[in-house]
């Protein structure tokens, strides 16, 4: 059970186009399976760097509840609302992964790969292990990649079982990747906003057009844990708060959620940012439950109006193609649905809505993976 099930709220018919197809129309799109892990010789990496820092924050969409479906607990659409969710399993356990180093890089050498990291709600074993593989992280943890550049896109914490520690690793890898010449930056997911909504605002009252809920009791039925509101401290919450909402790296624009809800803030990545960021320091308890729920919006790339939904943002903030989280890959091909019992199987990031947008949620709470991938794909 989600918030989305308990506290549905109205629609927003001007955030853009929003194709809702069954779940069983699959959208037009294709896995990419990287290549092995190559050391990088620079080159291409001059393209327009752009990401507006302001912070930000998202927004949480409701369904009503219904009943199993293929061994899931999977919440139906309802009049034509974003389509469902499930509820997330326990955190997986995988074999070590190899490591490949990277070499130092040399002086005047361009900036390095760049790299997003999909979904990681608080699996940090899981984040450690991919870091690695990709040599971005050495044995100890610390950053190992030079001049490499990462990318989160969001939603460090609830549901997995350690966020904090996520947060604390993403932090100290800002720090050492910047000394090395490279950088470690992310965006504000829309987990980070119900999280930090708990801690301000407990249970102090929201209003939904479902009844009266709260921060708190949102934040509980998405998974939030205990032991992460525990350990946050003033440090993780003035970093958290400052994320930004959009990036635009290379061409790629970088967003947390699939939905156009973006072009309700501004008409460039600054104004977005800087509007969001405002909201959350000035605006009362509501309208940082609006923003939650709006941003929380997902699935406009999907289905015959999804390109032109993904067109529209990268009209308005520019880049070539959208890179995205948020929307579990096995929803968008609708390996969730299997009916032999197995996990998902998720072999890489997912190219689809006319090969414009990149979904990198590998759906690593309902046993996919959690993905990190070098860019372009």
């Amino acid at each position: 059970m989600t918030p989305e099930d308990r506290f549905p709220g109205p629609e927003h018919p001007d955030s853009g186009p929003r194709h809702q197809p069954d779940l069983d129309v699959l959208p037009y799109g294709t896995y990419y399976e990287p290549e092995p892990v190559a050391d990088y010789s620079g080159g291409g990496y001059e393209a327009e760097t752009y990401s507006g820092y302001g912070g930000a924050r998202y927004l949480e969409q409701h369904w009503p509840a219904a009943g199993p479906e293929h061994g899931h607990t999977v919440h139906a659409q309802s009049g034509g609302d974003d389509p469902p969710t499930i509820e997330l399993g326990p955190p997986l356990t995988e074999p070590a992964l190899p490591y490949h180093p990277y070499p130092a890089p040399g002086p005047g050498e361009p900036p390095g790969p760049l790299y997003v990291v999909g979904d990681v709600h608080g699996y940090l074993d899981e984040l450690r292990a991919e870091l690695r593989h990709q040599g971005l992280i050495d044995a100890d943890g610390h950053w190992s990649a030079g001049r490499s550049r990462i990318w989160f896109l969001g939603d460090f914490t609830d549901r997995g079982p350690d966020g904090i520690g996520v947060i604390d690793l993403v932090m100290q890898l800002a720090a050492e990747a910047a000394a090395a010449g490279g950088y470690c930056r992310a965006l504000m997911g829309n987990h980070e906003l119900l999280f930090l909504g708990a801690a301000r605002y407990g249970d102090e009252p929201v209003q939904s057009t479902a009844g009266t809920a709260s921060f708190l009791a949102a934040w509980r039925l998405n998974g939030g844990q205990q032991n992460d509101l525990d350990r946050l401290e003033a440090h993780h919450i003035s970093w958290l708060s400052r994320l930004p909402a959009v990036a635009l790296e290379d061409g790629h624009l970088l967003l947390h959620s699939d939905t156009t809800a973006y072009l309700e803030y501004g008409e460039s990545i600054a104004e977005v940012n800087d509007a969001v960021h405002d909201l959350l320091a000035d605006e009362g308890v509501d309208e940082w439950w609006d923003c939650f729920r709006r941003f929380t919006k997902r699935f406009a790339f999907r289905g015959d109006a999804g390109p032109m939904a993904v067109r529209e943002l990268l009209d308005t903030y520019g880049g070539a193609r959208v890179v995205h989280g948020h929307s579990p890959i096995p929803y968008l091909t609708g390996a969730v649905h299997a009916d032999d019992g197995m996990p998902p199987h998720v072999p890489g990031p997912y190219v689809y809505a006319d090969e414009l947008a990149v979904a990198m949620d590998g759906g690593v709470t309902m046993e996919g993976r959690l993905l990190v991938s070098r860019l372009p794909v």
